[in-house]
Formats: structure tokens, C-alpha cells, sequence
């Protein structure tokens, strides 16, 4: 797969999907795969059962996490001018020129 243009800790915007419009900053990139891990996006609820381990019991309980989006559905955020906007060469803006 080819190399992808977002790098963690990038502010990105949703373009598709059921978080279309939503904002969050880049936790975990996975190039191999094609899929981001964004903060706040495409939350997924977990159910975690109550165990007994070793130092006491877990509670059990439903837990919201963040799944993987794929690459394709995100756009960079250009700090200089507060736009989602494509990437060019070297990671350069190509709505205002600005490096990120």
C-alpha cells in the first residue's frame, strides 16, 4: 500500500461516513491497512464483563472506544488557514502553501 500523507498527531476532518463534518486529532496510524484512529470519531461501544482477577474484581459495563476509519474518508486540516484541504509534495498545503 502506498505511504499515507496523514501522520499522528494531525488535526483531520471527516468527509464521509456517519461522523461526516466531525473534527479530532490523529491518535494511531496504521499504513499497512489504510485506517486512522482519531480521538472522539467513530466511537464504538464495548461490553466488558464483570471478572475476578487476581488483585479484586472489574467492574463490568458498557465502554465507548475509538475503531479505526479509513484514511480515504479524512482530510488534513491546514493550521495557517483553518481549512480541510489535499496535501501536495512534502506535505505542503494546496490551498494556501503553508508546510505542515
Amino acid at each position: 500500500m502506498k505511504s499515507l500523507k496523514i501522520k499522528k498527531g494531525d488535526k483531520v476532518r471527516v468527509l464521509a461516513g456517519k461522523d461526516v463534518g466531525r473534527e479530532g486529532e490523529v491518535l494511531l496510524v496504521s499504513p499497512k491497512n489504510g485506517k486512522v484512529l482519531v480521538a472522539g470519531i467513530n466511537m464504538l461501544k464495548h461490553f466488558l464483563p464483570k471478572t475476578a482477577g487476581a488483585k479484586g474484581k472489574q467492574e463490568g459495563g458498557i465502554v465507548a472506544r475509538e475503531s479505526a476509519i479509513s484514511a480515504a474518508k479524512l482530510a488534513v486540516i491546514c493550521p495557517k488557514c483553518k481549512k480541510a484541504v489535499r496535501l501536495g509534495k512534502n506535505r505542503v498545503c494546496k490551498n494556501c502553501g503553508a508546510r505542515l
